[in-house]
């Protein structure tokens, strides 16, 4: 089994020896609060750069357009198949349209928010996350019930197309 956490070795001091890894855990590139802040805030940029292009993006309907690499190469759909469109809905507040294209797309959206405020309020100091949480158990229950409706879309026929 891999191990949870990973601790890198500190850098040498100028006397040579070692320092102690920091409580908050050490790394690669010995990052404090700012780069955790500044990391976090380029991450909400892109974000918010994500919802202005979806907002302005008009989605073409039926399978004539896709960036799907495994729908372009094997004529398959991907179990994200219409997530792409469901989020240009979600970002002009198409709701049922967004749902049509992906049932899990507004659970997602919400996810990913949830997601980037936790780890702002984390960076900041303001919000302290349990040690006993798994985030590769949220990423593996997303991903089982991502293929559990990708398997009922396939088998009812209510892919986007």
């Amino acid at each position: 089994m891999w191990p949870r956490r990973v601790r890198w070795p500190a850098p040498p001091t100028d006397d040579g020896r070692r320092r102690a890894p920091s409580a908050a855990g050490g790394s690669v590139h010995g990052g404090g609060r700012g780069s955790r802040l500044r990391a976090w805030a380029l991450a909400g940029a892109g974000g918010l750069a994500a919802f202005l292009l979806f907002h302005a993006w008009v989605p073409p309907e039926g399978a004539g357009f896709t960036i799907c690499a495994l729908r372009r190469f094997t004529g398959l759909p991907c179990p994200g198949c219409g997530m792409t469109r469901a989020f240009a809905h979600l970002a002009k507040g198409e709701w049922s349209a967004a749902v049509r294209d992906h049932p899990l797309s507004p659970l997602l959206a919400a996810e990913l928010g949830l997601l980037w405020a936790a780890w702002g309020g984390a960076a900041a100091g303001l919000l302290r996350l349990p040690s006993a949480s798994r985030p590769e158990l949220l990423a593996l229950a997303n991903l089982a019930l991502l293929v559990a409706v990708w398997l009922g879309r396939m088998a009812t026929g209510t892919l986007p197309w």
